[in-house]
């Protein structure tokens, strides 16, 4: 492959080592990267508010593409440049299948306002009961008739115990044409965005207004929500910890994201 001209990198378990911190190896050669004129974005299921301490991480604000490519988020000036969402009326189709699909089941929604912390918009509000998949939630409890009564960027399903990959199977069986369904996470947790919509699209919307072609972009990622990523780009790299799905998508495996595996593959342009 000839220099990249866009780089699309997944944050967590890829960009990011296990204690969520990027290491100097890895954050020296992408600054030599965007110093020398290539583009650098963020590809993560992370909705904007959880993008700051990458940015601190990283020493650049990069455009960000989150919640899987619902949302186009700029760091640099804080705004949300595009976001696409799930209706009211689709939000109550996906919620009515889940449940009876999936008994037990607990129900979360992002949403988004014009900035990382709109305090206009309570973002992230779940269910009563709704058992998270990750340490320190900041969401809102509601009523379920609350969480579905305005769009989202995507829907959370969440079922403690149970796997992410049979729950997205099982799910599938029942949604068509409602959403878009992936994960980022083995640990019992599914998301819904709206269809059509995943990091390639992201990707594509911040890359072609400048003209760069998805052969000319290099793409880094580890679970089921980058296959779309690492398919488009012309040179897709899957992480030495990556799930099966992102590896089979990929045509190289690096080292896993706590051995400098995005690093590895970008010095090759850049440091070398």
């Amino acid at each position: 492959m000839t220099l990249p001209a866009l780089i699309a990198c997944d944050v967590d378990g890829t960009l990011l080592t296990a204690d969520e911190k990027i290491t100097a190896r890895t954050r020296n050669v992408i600054h030599a990267a965007v110093a020398a004129g290539t583009r650098f974005v963020l590809a993560t299921g992370r909705p904007p508010r959880w993008v700051q301490p990458v940015v601190d991480e990283l020493g650049l604000a990069p455009m960000a593409v989150c919640a899987n490519g619902a949302v186009i988020y700029d760091p640099a000036t804080d705004q949300v440049v595009s976001a696409r969402t799930l209706s009211v009326d689709t939000l109550a189709q996906l919620a009515e299948i889940a449940r009876r699909t999936i008994p037990g089941v607990g129900l979360a929604v992002e949403r988004i306002g014009h900035s990382a912390h709109d305090t206009a918009t309570p973002q992230f509000v779940s269910s009563p009961g709704y058992e998270h998949a990750w340490l320190n939630p900041d969401n809102t409890e509601v009523s379920i008739e609350d969480l579905l009564s305005a769009p989202a960027i995507k829907l959370l399903i969440r079922k403690a115990g149970a796997s992410s990959g049979d729950m997205a199977a099982e799910l599938a069986k029942h949604i068509d044409s409602q959403g878009d369904i992936t994960y980022s996470t083995n640990n019992g947790l599914v998301e819904i965005v709206p269809q059509g919509v995943n990091k390639a699209t992201g990707i594509a919307e911040i890359a072609q207004p400048s003209g760069i072609a998805d052969d000319d972009m290099v793409a880094f990622g580890d679970m089921p929500n980058d296959v779309p990523m690492l398919l488009r780009a012309g040179h897709g790299v899957a992480m030495g910890n990556a799930h099966p799905d992102a590896i089979a998508a990929a045509n190289e495996i690096t080292a896993p994201n706590t051995d400098d595996g995005v690093a590895r593959v970008l010095e090759r342009w850049w440091l070398s």
